[in-house]
Parts: structure tokens; sequence; C-alpha cells
């Protein structure tokens, strides 16, 4: 019988927020698959725990995942550890997922911390719909490529930033959504020096223009306004009609579904689609 594959979060700075339901899991697996072994060691000596550690990376992931996988179809149980946070979220470990999922190994996934989520939920910005855009590229072509088709996104967006991207990110982001749109910058979460910066995009790149990024982002982003939908007139009405007739309604019956379709008065429509045959 096939072994489980436990999903286990870490934390993002705080070692606190290891739950016990986490350390209890680190404790019974046969072994840990880790994003960098030296990292996972730290918190495993911070438990109190000793288990084989196997390395599973980026850079690695069809030959460890292989690996990792034959040992689970062998009965073996392993947890599956990213260096902080909850594993296979803008993480190489969605890919052993997918390998588990396609074998019919089991997977089970232990709540936990998550950046994005503490992130967002200390913008100040809206919750309640969210997208989650993760790194964005190195290449500025496509980093540019991607913020282009996010410019109408009205949803909440979260991304994640490495100090030494920040400033060039800023900007591109500035040329993309405009100078007043809010940003909340959340830096070393849950760590020492943790902070929330909430401003505009533009009085963001003039900060960091002039202080010198330090520690890991989370940026959440303001969505673009909502568009107001265009009223639809009794023209589009009747051609709305119209074309219901033609499948087959009678005249009476498709104003009435055009009607209600539109928003639209009915006996006005009925009115318009009556002139409309003289």
């Amino acid at each position: 019988m096939a072994g489980i594959l436990y999903l286990v979060p870490t934390p993002i700075g705080n070692l606190g927020d290891i739950s016990p339901r986490c350390a209890d899991i680190l404790a019974q697996v046969d072994f840990i698959a880790a994003e960098d072994t030296r990292v996972s060691m730290k918190l495993l000596n911070h438990l109190g725990i000793k288990k084989p550690l196997v390395s599973y990376y980026r850079h690695n992931t069809d030959a460890a995942g292989r690996s990792i996988l034959a040992k689970l179809l062998e009965g073996q149980s392993a947890a599956l550890v990213t260096d902080a946070g909850t594993p296979a979220v803008s993480d190489p470990g969605e890919e052993l997922v997918a390998l588990c999922a396609e074998a019919g190994v089991d997977v089970v996934a232990i709540p936990g911390p998550c950046a994005l989520i503490t992130a967002l939920a200390l913008s100040g910005l809206p919750t309640g719909r969210f997208t989650f855009e993760g790194f964005l590229a190195m290449n500025k072509k496509n980093r540019r490529a991607h913020l282009a088709q996010l410019r109408q996104e009205s949803r909440t967006m979260i991304f994640y930033e490495a100090p030494h991207k920040l400033t060039a990110t800023l900007a591109d982001l500035t040329d993309a959504f405009g100078p007043e749109r809010r940003i909340s910058l959340c830096r070393e979460l849950t760590k020492l020096h943790e902070e929330v910066r909430r401003t505009t995009l533009g009085e963001a790149c003039q900060w960091y223009g002039e202080n010198a990024p330090k520690g890991e982002f989370v940026l959440v982003v303001e969505g673009a306004p909502e568009q107001a939908p265009e009223e639809a007139t009794l023209e589009d009405g009747l051609a709305r009609a119209l074309a219901l007739q033609a499948e087959g309604a009678s005249l009476r019956d498709a104003v009435r579904q055009a009607a209600k379709e539109l928003s639209l008065p009915r006996s006005a429509l009925y009115d318009l689609a009556l002139r409309s045959r003289e």
C-alpha cells in the first residue's frame, strides 16, 4: 500500500507559528523533502526532531520527484516542506503533488502559515475577491506583458518580490496601473522588523527610490475600479427580440424574454417591435 505525502507549512518568520499538528507529522513521517535542507534543519533542531532529509527544489524536480514518488509507492510516508510558508503554492511542490495525484498516491495538506493570506489580511484593501500573481518575471518584457494583462483586473492583486527587484517592479506597476493606485507593501512578515506600508504606487516609488529595500516583500495592489455596465436601449432589445423570433419564438414571447434579459420595459419594447413591422 502506498504511503502518504503530507504538505506541511512552515513558519514564514516566527518559529512559534509551527502548529502542534505540523510538528507531530514531521516527527511521524519516514522522511522529509525540503526546498533547502539547511533551512529545514534549523526548524527540525528547534523542534528536537531527527529525520532523513532529501532535497527537492526548482532545479531537480524531475529526478527528485521520481525518487520521492518511488519511496511513497513502496509504502513510506513523506512530508514536503518549503523554506517558509505553504508548499506547492508558488513553489515547485505543485509538480510533486501532480505526480502523486497521477500515480494515485494520497496527498494531505495541513493548514498553516501562508505569506499571501497574512499580507492580504493586513493590507487594508478589499479581501473578498483577490488574485495571486506570485513572482513577476525577471525579464522586463515578460514582466510588463504580464502586468498589461492585469490593467482591467478589478480584484485585489498579490505579488511576491525580492528586495533587489522591488524598485524596478514598483516602476512597472506604476506604469501599468497609475501612480494613484493604492498598494500595501508588507515586509518581513511575522519577523522582528515586520512592516506594513499602506500608500500609493507613486509614493512607494519615491520612498524606495530614497530608502534601500530590505527583506522579503508581499505587495498587495488595489484592483481597477469596477466598470458600470452600459444600460441596454430599446433598440438593443428589438435586435434581441428579432433574433429570438428568427429562432422560432413568437413576437410576444421574444419580446418578453428580451425585456427580461436586458431589464427593459416590456410594453415599450413590444410597441417598438410592432412599429418595426409596419
